[in-house]
């Protein structure tokens, strides 16, 4: 019996697979480089925060400590948090903020507050056995001036070398855009908000 001929089509394809697996293969093995990350969320896009916890739950996956300050934030209980409150025994959670600026109306408490969860920061960002430290919505709390910039970036600096931090929130300062090791920008092209959907519980918190 005879066998169907293989379509030239798929022969090609396996073809430029195969080089182009070649090209990757020598690409990632010139990655030797190991070392903790500086990443920046910033943007007006949505999703900042969320792809933040996201690395949170892998790192929890892998079995590595994770601890969270929440700038700013601080007047609703998030599903993120509920979620990850599963893992208390890797898992340290801060929420510090106290709602958003426009909420609050009072600069010097905002200064207070934000002063408050840098000092946690500093503790986590001092810690060798933590592998992640999510600062959430620090952006923010930079762009006002609530804290100072040089501080952060000292702090940042003089860390752990194999632990990893993640900043969120929009504006992010060139600086630290600067001083980081990935920086993605959420762009926004269509938000639900514009057509008068409000917030929504698993989506917005």
């Amino acid at each position: 019996m005879n066998e169907t001929a293989e379509p030239p089509e798929n022969a090609r394809h396996r073809a430029r697979m195969a080089k182009r697996k070649a090209v990757q293969d020598v690409e990632v093995a010139a990655k030797t480089i190991e070392k903790g990350l500086l990443i920046v969320h910033t943007g007006r896009g949505k999703g900042k925060s969320t792809a933040a916890f996201g690395l949170a739950l892998r790192m929890l996956g892998h079995q590595r400590r994770v601890g969270v300050v929440q700038f700013i934030k601080g007047a609703w209980q998030s599903g993120e948090r509920a979620a990850l409150a599963r893992f208390d025994d890797l898992m340290e959670w801060h929420t510090l903020g106290e709602g958003f600026t426009w909420e609050t109306q009072d600069r010097a408490r905002d200064i207070a507050a934000c002063a408050h969860a840098w000092a946690v920061s500093t503790r986590l960002l001092a810690r060798e056995d933590i592998a992640l430290v999510i600062l959430d919505e620090l952006n923010i709390a930079l762009r006002y001036d609530y804290l100072a910039l040089d501080q952060v970036l000292a702090a940042i600096a003089a860390r752990p070398p194999m632990q990893h931090i993640v900043i969120t929130g929009r504006n992010a300062k060139p600086e630290l855009c600067a001083a980081a090791d990935l920086v993605t920008e959420m762009t926004l092209t269509k938000h639900h908000f514009a057509a008068g959907v409000r917030a929504q519980q698993g989506i917005e918190f």
